[in-house]
């Protein structure tokens, strides 16, 4: 799937504002066929937005289960002849989608993109209604998973990642036109020899009758490259490298031509030329070794929730050049496409994530309490879990697979990973991910309740990628245990061979709050524990990086381990630094 844009040959129309909006919590809309005409109710919900924080009402911010979106638009009559089709960026947890009374989509996955061709149910010039039915309930059968319970007050939805279940439509809906013959695809895969970069290339089409051509351009518009045919290499003399720091960009056109030699479709994609490669303990871009200097991040902001918006990107973009940060990871899912174009401009390196977040009912104690359980079974997370997860891995690769900026796929964070169905279920994935791209390394996210000679997950993949709390939840205010436990840990894990990232490492910092002696919740202690862990990750050869958690504050779940959410971010939720975001600057700027 190819994200909608303006060509030569395609126009694209976003359907973004103020939707109509109604809450079924008896789950009646799709039997009573709300889609065949107006909402009830008079309610508007801005698109895109999670639902939960722009309301004010507590029954609105926890609800689950069917939410509906609805809006009329007018499909622009200069489309008549061409293939029209309906596309949604993301919609949490899953949606089904009409056009008119025709239902035209279904969709598992709350963070990629989905479409559906709706051409023979609409008429250029004419307004059409689309209706979204958004589910946001949580089950093991999900990607993230949860449960529903019965309590005193009623039904209540439990879920086990630390962050706020945040739905609705996130990011923007498009409508978007190309001819009957067109590109369905396109793959690239890049490589270097010296200063000679190459660019191999995989066009895809569909309608027939149309040659492939492909041109490549430098930043500057000047041709440096041209092929033919659906598959082919570029070279490129003297390259100018795609590298962290240095988001140097060519432009791929591939065009349909018709056997008059006019151009029947026209679709440009943003290439780098870069490499990855992971060799012994290190972890090389461009064949040199690569340090990972950044954060665990969350797509979060107050009243839009996890919406995407460019103003709060750009920012994000420039506290992490202030702050001296080369990279970060899509925690716990995949972010908005627009994040990862902007850091393939910004030469930023990402950690590419999937929804897997929360399968380990080990995790328990005073954020979750006790789940009572068992991660895999039957009952709980298994074969269509795994293949629900599958997919998900797919639809990630599928989208994310050309973006420079990505460097390595994670397919999940903390899992259970110490048993025998844990690794009966990520062993497969693994040949998942590596099938649909054997170019990228491919990690999961350990958990410090898998240690290492535990962990048997590990063996699995490329990096070694560590989520690792001591001194907060373990060693809670000692730092010297604290330094002397984890640098214990470290060693065992080198002798895997494998580079590690510390993809987490974090203490709760209420932003204001000082003490003499250093002491956890204070602005001071956290200064110490960064210290200390930096201390820790200095003396191991195999670290090659360190992922802050958090890069800002952020809203979770409610409960006594967090006030307000949860406040390991070096910034505030509103962005404004910490003492350790200026501490985080010294050490990674110099």
């Amino acid at each position: 799937m190819l994200r909608p844009q303006d060509t030569a040959t395609r126009e694209k129309k976003q359907l973004d504002g103020l939707w109509r909006f109604a809450l079924d919590p008896d789950g009646e809309g799709r039997s009573a066929g709300w889609y065949r005409g107006p909402l009830p109710g008079r309610r508007l919900m801005a698109v895109p937005a999670s639902f939960n924080d722009v309301v004010a009402d507590a029954a609105v911010r926890d609800y689950f289960g069917d939410l509906w979106y609805q809006t009329v638009v007018r499909v622009p009559r200069g489309w008549a002849g061409e293939r029209i089709v309906l596309n949604l960026e993301s919609a949490t947890h899953r949606a089904v989608v009409w056009v008119g009374e025709t239902q035209v989509a279904e969709h598992e996955g709350g963070y990629t993109p989905f479409e559906a061709d709706v051409t023979e149910h609409v008429t250029p010039g004419e307004e059409v209604r689309i209706t979204v039915v958004v589910n946001n309930t949580l089950s093991f059968r999900s990607i993230p998973p949860g449960a529903v319970e019965e309590t005193a007050s009623g039904k209540k939805q439990r879920y086990w990642h630390d962050f706020f279940n945040y739905a609705g439509l996130h990011r923007s809906v498009w409508l978007y036109a190309t001819p009957r013959t067109h590109v369905s695809d396109l793959t690239v895969v890049t490589g270097l020899d010296g200063t000679t970069g190459t660019v191999g290339y995989t066009v895809e089409t569909e309608g027939g009758g149309a040659d492939v051509a492909v041109v490549l351009r430098d930043a500057d518009g000047a041709e440096v490259a041209t092929g033919s045919g659906a598959s082919g290499t570029l070279t490129v003399a003297d390259v100018h490298r795609w590298a962290p720091g240095d988001g140097y960009l060519y432009d791929l056109e591939a065009r349909l031509v018709d056997g008059d030699g006019a151009t029947a479709d026209s679709y440009h994609l943003k290439v780098g030329v870069r490499t990855v490669e992971v060799r012994g303990t290190q972890f090389l871009i461009n064949g040199e070794p690569f340090y990972f200097k950044g954060f665990g991040m969350h797509e979060d902001h107050a009243v839009i929730g996890k919406a995407h918006n460019n103003a709060h990107l750009v920012n994000d973009f420039e506290l992490l050049e202030w702050i001296g940060a080369n990279s970060f990871r899509t925690s716990h899912y995949p972010y908005s496409e627009d994040v990862l174009e902007h850091a393939d401009r910004q030469g930023v390196v990402v950690i590419d994530e999937t929804a897997a977040v929360g399968l380990n009912m080990g995790i328990g104690g005073g954020i979750f309490g006790g789940q009572g359980y068992t991660t895999f079974s039957p009952e709980t997370a298994n074969d269509v879990t795994q293949e629900v997860h599958a997919q998900a891995i797919r639809e990630l690769i599928a989208r994310d697979k050309n973006h420079p900026s990505v460097v390595l796929w994670s397919i999940a964070n903390e899992p259970e990973s110490e048993t025998e169905a844990a690794e009966n279920y990520f062993r497969p994935l693994f040949d998942v991910a590596r099938e649909a791209d054997p170019t990228r390394p491919v990690g999961f996210v350990n958990v410090m309740l898998a240690p290492h000679g535990k962990c048997r997950v590990s063996q699995f993949g490329d990096v070694l990628m560590l989520n690792r709390y001591y001194g907060w939840y373990v060693d809670t205010g000692d730092l010297e245990a604290a330094e002397h436990d984890f640098r214990a840990e470290l060693d065992g894990w080198s002798t895997d061979g494998k580079p590690i990232i510390i993809t987490e490492y974090g203490a709760d910092t209420y932003p204001g709050q000082h003490s003499i002696v250093p002491e956890p919740w204070s602005e001071e202690y956290q200064i110490a524990y960064l210290e200390t862990n930096h201390r820790v990750f200095d003396s191991v050869e195999a670290v090659v990086g360190e992922h802050v958690w958090n890069f800002a504050d952020f809203a979770t779940t409610s409960g006594i381990m967090r006030v307000g959410g949860n406040k390991k971010g070096a910034f505030t939720r509103d962005r404004q630094p910490k003492a350790a975001a200026h501490a985080l600057r010294r050490r990674w700027r110099g």
